[in-house]
């Protein structure tokens, strides 16, 4: 039996690895580096699929093992293992030769904190598996009986903790265990032969308890449903340059990709993001102030400390439209002589970090949305977007809207189907001609991808108002 206190018996076993083994063999390991560290993790993560009236996927599942990195001015040595024993982290170690000896001063260790964003109780482990398969039936039931017009209900129900210790040459280590729940529920309603489906999910870092609450897998049931049968009476979307209004909340991805990807430290320093070289130049409209903080309670974007061990913090990456600052690992911050913010973020133990967003949003303004509305004579109205791409480079994306409407004088008109917006990450946010003054977080569902790495991130953002995006639509 482990001598060691719950979570850490997950990573340090009798006979395998114990914390001071750690920091002797990491001391060793990296001693002729300029920075890195001994990343120890075990995860478990469970999943259900509900489809067709029946439990279609259920899954369970746990890993072990870690990472170990060595940095010397630019360059990186990388090993991982499944493994987490004293025999695994010596092998791994061999790779760490291969670096050249740093010729500079050893990084100094990150800050600490005593801040804790979310629980480290194990959600997998405090509701049974009947009760989830239960919730499943019930939320299909439910949601078949809101319309006859329903055809379809999907729902996936997911969770997963992970316990994480990053272990320093210079003896500095630091703990964290993370908590990740979330549901989907995803609707395809029929009506004269033509089928539309509809999305709403929500999740976070916290327990169960908040998607098993009645209300709030009710609300999900009915977002879900009034996008599909929105969609039952869209029409095709318009196409060429025209006003586009951006709902609050999710539509905030757009800011996401369009925006923030070019706005992490390492596309800067290489000088292959659209904004290498502008801080402190005009981005954006006036007004226009975006932030990322991965230090906001319980978010899916949020961690009490990243992947290297610096505790997040409220990042303020545009101010006024003013470009002020970008998002950095170690790695990055070291080399262009900056602090490091709290952005170095890895998949798992096999990944080394990279900067990487957290929650990412901009703040409201002062317009009243509806008169935001009120004001545009022709346009389109977006609420909801689903994939999209964009070239670091250069900037420009392509999004697809799931849930959009024509703006007819002033009047929310008939939704649209087919509808991409197209444009520019580094010109878009010039366009901005009106920020609401309802600034909101997505439901907690975001996911971003970069370099074969995927992590949970945050979005936000107020109503926007847009002038001159080009609008790629299916109408004659």
């Amino acid at each position: 039996m482990s001598i060691f206190p719950d979570p850490r018996r997950f990573l340090y076993r009798d006979n395998a690895l114990d914390p001071d083994g750690a920091l002797r063999l990491t001391a060793d390991a990296l001693k002729g580096c300029d920075d890195g560290e001994l990343y120890l993790q075990y995860a478990a993560s469970e999943s259900f699929g509900f489809d067709d009236g029946r439990l279609k996927t259920a899954d369970f599942n746990t890993q072990a093992g870690f990472g170990l990195r060595g940095v010397s001015g630019e360059t990186t040595a990388f090993a991982h293992a499944n493994e987490i024993s004293e025999a695994a982290i010596r092998r791994a170690a061999e790779t760490m030769t291969l670096l050249d000896p740093a010729k500079g001063a050893r990084a100094a260790p990150p800050r600490r904190t005593n801040a804790a964003l979310y629980t480290a109780e194990n959600p997998l482990n405090l509701v049974p598996f009947a009760k989830k398969v239960a919730l499943c039936q019930q939320i299909d039931a439910a949601a078949r009986a809101r319309d006859p017009r329903v055809a379809q209900v999907t729902v996936a129900l997911s969770g997963s903790w992970s316990v994480v210790e990053i272990v320093r040459p210079d003896g500095f280590v630091a703990h964290d265990v993370r908590p990740l729940v979330r549901l989907n529920v995803s609707i395809v309603a029929e009506q004269n032969g033509r089928r539309e489906s509809g999305f709403f999910g929500l999740g976070g870092r916290y327990l169960y308890d908040d998607l098993f609450a009645e209300a709030n897998w009710n609300r999900a049931i009915d977002a879900a449903l009034a996008q599909a049968l929105v969609n039952l009476e869209s029409v095709p979307a318009p196409a060429g340059e025209m006003t586009v209004v951006c709902g609050p909340g999710w539509p905030g991805v757009l800011l996401h990709e369009a925006i923030g990807h070019g706005l992490e430290g390492d596309f800067n320093r290489k000088g292959s993001s659209a904004f290498s070289g502008r801080i402190g130049e005009r981005v954006a409209a006036p007004g226009v102030t975006v932030v990322d903080d991965g230090s906001i309670a319980g978010r899916r974007g949020s961690l009490t400390i990243d992947d290297e061990g610096t505790p997040t913090q409220r990042n303020v990456l545009i101010e006024d439209g003013i470009l002020v600052g970008y998002m950095q690992d170690r790695l990055n911050a070291r080399l262009m002589s900056v602090p490091a913010t709290g952005n170095g973020r890895r998949e798992s133990f096999a990944h080394a970090p990279m900067p990487r967003m957290t929650n990412t949003f901009m703040l409201g303004g002062r317009d009243d949305p509806a008169g935001i509305i009120a004001g545009v004579k022709n346009g389109i109205y977006a609420t909801s977007f689903g994939g999209g791409q964009v070239d670091i480079t250069s900037g420009k994306f392509v999004f697809s809207c799931t849930e959009a409407y024509r703006i007819e004088n002033g009047r929310i008109g008939a939704p649209i189907k087919g509808a991409t917006l197209i444009g520019d990450g580094p010109s878009v946010l010039t366009k901005v001609r009106a920020i609401g003054n309802d600034m909101a977080l997505d439901e907690g569902i975001g996911i971003c991808g970069k370099g074969g790495q995927s992590v949970p991130a945050g979005v936000g953002q107020p109503t926007l108002l847009i002038e001159g995006l080009t609008v790629g639509g299916t109408a004659a």
